[in-house]
């Protein structure tokens, strides 16, 4: 099979007359004057691609793993006892302080994770950062596994394990985007968002088997078994090579090269490559000709200001979508509803979000990024005005079980507002983070951006009980609310990057597409590109251009 998407480079444009342009350096291109370019057809997904989009996507195994068994574990009575507090009828529970700190620490964690990995990333590399922070989860497990009765002890192992997590949400889409062939970029990164619905349902599932355990092995098995997955991860990342585009920014230019060609699936030699190690080239000449950048230039970098912006407000809309409100405490909401065993409700929804994933993976190439984000948004604040009103307005409060026709219908849109959400905003945001930024500024700004992921994932995590118990399922109505912003947001400022490699998205940018007209934009020739993004950083570093 061919290109997904050809490329749309102007191959032959060359630059005016007399364009004395300081800085740029056009290198000759000796094979295609002499023609020995491989034009042989580029596979859609090659094997070495799909390994790597697998394993490094157990990443996301990793956290949405421990996301799905925390819900769970709140409601196991050993749990509850050991951790809980006597509610002074013979029954434990949790306070809303104590459930929101244990459930929502890890988001903490995840925060400090995110703002400390650009550093390890840049200095060690891609892939053995992500050894490093496996193996930083699994310390994290182990402090909660030791704990007996000290619930501060179990928040505190959260925390470690968090920060691991919160640097693999960064390390995996930046591998992924950096390392991953343009025409299926978009799915493998998206992968990570399926592991994540994979590690929920999984946890689901786990929980369910070991909940009637009358000892500590009801949770403790299920967060034994969480030891596997940043296993697999720590230990089969280093089987496989670094990020080609760290690699040339190393000097290690043919390592770069024999990369890209390997995940390709095509020969060094060949059309593809070339293009892109040209591309990559004049970037890394253009950083090199600049020098050193202080932090500062991830907002007065050009057209940066801009983009850190519009990540930060990306992230943070992908936790005000709402979904954790469910998976959180799924359990926990259901049995409002008058569900008996609220356990197979939560398996329910990550079946649902497992499943559905699949699906976003198949929307990211074939309708792209902007279409199903505005799409995935209107369904999800449809279906959450209808779940936040039947929970409201028909649902028996008091008594659930005298409506279980409001149950039911509340549980059927959840579903499909997961399904939207497992579609479309779960897995692209990462999709685009990942592709947002350009080589010398990715890691620090994948950094800030994800940060703002992280802080509102615990805001959401801790205050939702009170909220909860304050004003009830019309909470919903806030994140119905957030989802119809996040339309005007895709459509008004996020520009699509389907089929276009890293370096074209950067140049799109800082050309200033209209978002709305991007998918129709023609990228420049390469040497073209580089004259545009030479002109623009330099009036961008010095001017503070966005």
């Amino acid at each position: 099979m061919g290109l997904l998407s050809p490329s749309k480079h102007t191959e032959n444009a060359d630059l005016p007359e007399g364009n004395t342009n300081a800085g740029i350096h056009l290198s000759p291109d000796p094979d295609k004057e002499a023609g020995v370019y491989n034009d042989s057809p580029v596979k859609f997904l090659s094997m070495p691609s799909l390994a790597m989009g697998v394993l490094v996507s157990m990443g996301g195994f990793i956290f949405g793993y421990d996301t799905g068994q925390i819900s769970g574990f709140l409601q196991m009575h050993d749990f509850q006892q050991r951790f809980g507090e006597d509610q002074g009828n013979g029954n434990y529970g949790f306070s809303n302080v104590r459930s929101g700190l244990i459930v929502g620490l890890l988001s903490i964690g995840t925060l400090a994770g995110a703002l400390a990995v650009a550093p390890i990333a840049d200095r060690i590399g891609r892939k053995y950062s992500m050894s490093v922070w496996s193996t930083v989860f699994i310390i994290g497990v182990i402090i909660q596994m030791a704990s007996e009765t000290s619930w501060v002890q179990v928040a505190i192992g959260r925390l470690v394990a968090g920060a691991g997590v919160g640097a693999l949400s960064i390390m995996v889409p930046m591998y992924t985007s950096e390392t991953g062939p343009r025409q299926v970029r978009g799915a493998l990164v998206s992968t990570y968002q399926l592991f994540i619905t994979a590690g929920i349902f999984t946890a689901d599932a786990i929980n369910f088997g070991t909940k009637g355990r009358p000892t500590s092995g009801s949770w403790r098995i299920p967060m034994g078994v969480g030891f596997i997955w940043p296993l697999i991860l720590g230990v089969g990342i280093l089987f496989f090579p670094e990020s080609p585009r760290y690699a040339y920014r190393k000097g290690r230019v043919e390592e770069a090269r024999t990369t890209m060609a390997k995940f390709y699936g095509v020969s060094e030699n060949h059309r593809e490559v070339q293009r892109e190690i040209g591309e990559i080239k004049e970037k890394h000449d253009l950083e090199v000709s600049l020098g050193k950048r202080p932090w500062i230039e991830l907002i007065t970098g050009p057209r940066m200001a801009y983009r850190t912006a519009l990540g930060i407000v990306l992230q943070a809309l992908q936790q005000l979508t709402g979904a954790n409100f469910f998976f959180y405490y799924g359990t926990t909401i259901f049995k409002a509803t008058g569900i008996q065993d609220s356990f197979v409700t939560a398996m329910i929804l990550g079946g649902v979000n497992f499943g559905m994933t699949f699906f976003g993976l198949y929307i990211v190439e074939r309708f792209g990024r902007r279409r199903a984000l505005i799409v995935g948004g209107i369904g999800m604040t449809v279906t959450f005005l209808i779940f936040a009103s039947v929970g409201a307005f028909a649902l028996n409060n008091t008594d659930p079980t005298a409506t279980p026709a409001a149950g039911t219908a509340m549980i059927v849109f959840a579903c499909l507002f997961i399904a939207f959400y497992a579609t479309t905003w779960g897995p692209i945001i990462w999709c685009i983070i990942g592709e947002l930024f350009p080589s010398h500024y990715r890691a620090r700004s994948m950094a800030m951006v994800t940060a703002s992921n992280w802080t509102w994932n615990f805001l959401i995590a801790f205050f939702t009980p009170f909220i909860i118990s304050d004003i009830g399922f019309k909470y919903g109505y806030v994140f119905a609310s957030c989802n119809f912003a996040a339309v005007l947001i895709v459509y008004f400022f996020v520009c699509e990057s389907q089929g276009r490699t890293l370096e074209e998205i950067d140049t799109m940018y800082i050309s200033k597409v209209k978002p709305w007209k991007s998918s129709k934009w023609v990228p420049p020739s390469t040497s073209e590109e580089g004259l545009v993004d030479s002109t623009a950083y330099r009036n961008g570093v010095v001017d503070g251009e966005i």
